[in-house]
């Protein structure tokens, strides 16, 4: 009996703890020495966390008894222009690599993607270890993460607001309260729930502090998560609801003028930091951040709130992808004059051609039609790509979650 006639998939459970962390420190080589002197910005590459397998959807490979190649599935739910998604988060997936090449990530991925459609997820994010590897398997990026540092005297002057900051612990209800408002209203962020707010704070330092905004109201409206360490204060994230919180929480960075030498931090979208600040000169560095597959078109389509043009649209395009046969063939598409749209099968000559990585960072305005087309990404008639100009929205996706 060879090797491949031994294996057999099956769930991970609470029982496989230790076996699922020990693969996932040899994938990527974390140990116990790293996970104490990592700071923050190396961890969201270094360390692939341990997720909590009661709570989540975790498949594998078993040779025997032993757990040889993995990954898992936790039930999120993400704002897609105002919409709540049911999201698929995947991460921990690993395999050993004397078993590497037998294809099992393959079939692994191809069940848990089958697994999401049956739980009604018709979208899933993922962390990319390897963006080549993801692509090739329907994944396309969808978010930027941009890196900034400033220097104590490129620090904004303080200016007069009437909402003041209190520094308060990391748990404090207001945190929550502020970044549930404020994903209300960000396009394609995570609706953090307890799991994701759990997930969110995992792997964090323990001088983490909230520092929140108030308005005159005492109504909380933007915060700052950030901690100092050897002259230097991290940003971690800072949100506000308005350009009054913006500068009531900047002017408490600039507070810290005799206490640091710089300010490094992180913002979630596509806003460049130096043209808000008055010395504009610093330092900012933009990277990939999170990637996106749809996996079911027909039913993200079914919930996906086009722009009402109103008047009813129709287009027929061919969309292929790589691992989901039910994401293959020729598509009509029809949207309603109110922006309601459904997708069917369809035998009409298609003028436009997709693959399900375009069509996703496509729909989450990432990209947009006319780029994509520039650079052959989407294959389409010119009216084609105007029309999905007018019906797609306009919003920079943000996301600032790490699983």
């Amino acid at each position: 009996m060879g090797r491949l006639d031994r294996l057999k998939m099956g769930n991970v459970e609470t029982k496989h703890f230790q076996q699922f962390n020990q693969l996932l420190r040899y994938v990527f080589q974390v140990t116990k020495k790293d996970l104490q002197m990592v700071g923050w910005e190396e961890r969201e590459i270094a360390l692939a966390k341990k997720p909590v397998l009661d709570k989540a959807d975790v498949l594998g490979w078993f040779d025997g008894d032993k757990l040889v190649s993995q990954l898992a599935v936790y039930p999120f739910k993400v704002n897609i222009y105002g919409r709540t998604f049911e999201m698929g988060g995947l991460t921990g997936v690993g395999t050993y690599p004397e078993y590497a090449n037998m294809g099992l990530m393959y079939k692994l991925m191809r069940q848990a993607l089958s697994d999401m459609q049956q739980r009604k997820q018709s979208i899933s994010y993922l962390f990319p270890y390897s963006i080549p590897y993801y692509r090739r398997r329907g994944w396309e990026i969808i978010s930027d993460k941009m890196t900034f540092e400033v220097r104590d005297v490129q620090l904004p002057k303080i200016k007069k607001v009437p909402g003041y900051v209190e520094r308060l612990n990391i748990e404090h209800p207001d945190v929550r309260t502020v970044y549930t408002l404020f994903s209300s209203k960000m396009h394609a962020a995570m609706m953090r729930n307890d799991l994701a707010w759990d997930e969110y704070w995992r792997w964090d330092v323990d001088e983490l502090t909230a520092a929140v905004y108030f308005d005159a109201s005492h109504q909380p409206q933007g915060y700052l998560l950030y901690w100092i360490s050897e002259d230097v204060l991290h940003i971690k994230e800072m949100i506000h609801i308005n350009q009054e919180a913006r500068i009531g929480l900047w002017n408490f960075i600039s507070a810290h003028f005799s206490m640091v030498s710089k300010v490094v931090g992180n913002i979630f979208m596509n806003e460049p930091l130096a043209f808000w600040l008055e010395e504009g000169d610093i330092k900012e560095t933009i990277s990939p951040y999170f990637m996106a597959r749809i996996v079911d078109v027909k039913q993200f389509i079914s919930q996906y709130p086009f722009r009402a043009l109103g008047t009813d649209i129709q287009l027929t395009f061919r969309l292929d992808d790589p691992m989901l046969e039910w994401n293959q063939g020729i598509f009509t598409l029809h949207v309603s004059a109110e922006g309601r749209g459904e997708l069917k099968q369809s035998s009409i000559d298609p003028t436009a051609s997709i693959d399900i990585q375009t069509l996703t960072t496509m729909l989450l305005s990432y990209k947009r039609p006319a780029y994509l087309a520039a650079i052959s990404r989407l294959n389409s008639d010119e009216k084609t790509v105007e029309l999905l100009e007018k019906i797609i929205e306009r919003q920079t996706p943000y996301f600032s979650d790490y699983f």
